[in-house]
């Protein structure tokens, strides 16, 4: 059990840090070199393909025909809800404030959670909720508009609208895991958003300069990174860590997302320091950890843990 434990912990390591540098890498291709809703569109078909071919020779699944179309409904509308609004926002914003309204989502699972699933709402939890909102204000009506963030006010929202979304495709899809299992899952939910891509390219067009010779090597090899690496192997560990570690522990390796994408994020110039964006980094960070760790005590959450997928 001992070595299970410890590729469950190099398993969240190296998601996360996957995730983290999703970010610094999108956000050097988005707008540049690709339009963000052909960014998703090439994301969410890359996935579907690779996840119908990596379920081939994964362990059978079973799954009615009513839970699959559920699951490609679900991923039409939310993977592809929260692709499209977090890419749009990453094109307009800085790679840090994108990642902390990532880090996020575990707060507004357990306000969904409390709304519609009778999860109790004790008084440090509410806390945690109201620290975490202040610095999503804070983040949010503070950074201006500059020549790393081309519109921040929008761009923020947009990363805010993207983390709720996430958050409840994620208590959703959570409802059937179990029965179907994670291959079904991700196959016919990433199908479902290859499908609304396709669809949503065929109005708006297909805009990607990097893919018009003269061919560039950092953008082509940024862009096979965020296929392979963040969009298909980043999902593939998830079950992994969450199979042999506490929820809680999931939790903390959440935030390597936030550290990677902030520290990758000075050292390349994305973005610049800022004492109003580190308050709402801590704030935010204060947040989730009351309400995703303060009280657990040890005990396994009822409801789902948000994987901080980016």
């Amino acid at each position: 059990m001992t070595n299970k434990i410890q590729e469950a912990n190099l398993a969240m390591v190296v998601s996360k840090t996957f995730s983290g540098l999703n970010v610094n890498a999108l956000r050097y291709l988005l707008p540049l070199w690709i339009a963000p809703l052909t960014g998703v569109t090439f994301r969410c078909v890359f996935a579907a393909v690779a996840f119908w071919i990596i379920g081939y020779w994964a362990k059978p699944e079973t799954a009615s025909v009513k839970d699959k179309i559920y699951l490609f409904l679900l991923g039409a509308v939310g993977i592809y809800g929260y692709m499209f609004s977090y890419l749009m926002g990453l094109s307009k914003t800085t790679p840090v404030s994108a990642a902390i309204f990532t880090s996020m989502q575990p707060i507004w699972v357990f306000i969904l959670s409390v709304f519609f699933f009778n999860e109790k709402a004790t008084v440090m939890k509410i806390v945690g909720i109201l620290v975490g909102l202040g610095g999503a204000l804070l983040c949010i009506s503070t950074q201006k508009s500059d020549d790393l963030a081309s519109d921040a006010f929008s761009g923020n929202l947009f990363c805010l609208v993207s983390s709720v979304i996430y958050a409840v495709y994620l208590i959703l899809s959570n409802r059937f895991l179990k029965r179907t299992g994670p291959y079904t899952l991700m196959r016919y939910t990433f199908s479902g958003a290859a499908v609304s891509s396709l669809i949503v390219m065929a109005f708006v067009g297909y805009e990607a300069s990097l893919t018009t010779p003269p061919l560039h090597f950092w953008p082509i090899a940024l862009l096979l990174f965020v296929l392979i690496f963040p969009t298909v192997i980043s999902y593939l560990l998830i079950p992994t860590g969450l199979k042999y570690l506490s929820t809680t522990v999931v939790a903390i390796y959440g935030y390597l997302i936030l550290v990677v994408a902030s520290i990758v994020s000075f050292l390349v110039g994305q973005d610049r320091f800022s004492w109003e964006q580190l308050g709402a980094m801590l704030l935010i960070c204060v947040g989730v950890y009351w309400v995703e760790i303060a009280e657990n005590n040890g005990r396994e959450r009822k409801r789902p843990h948000s994987p901080s997928i980016t």
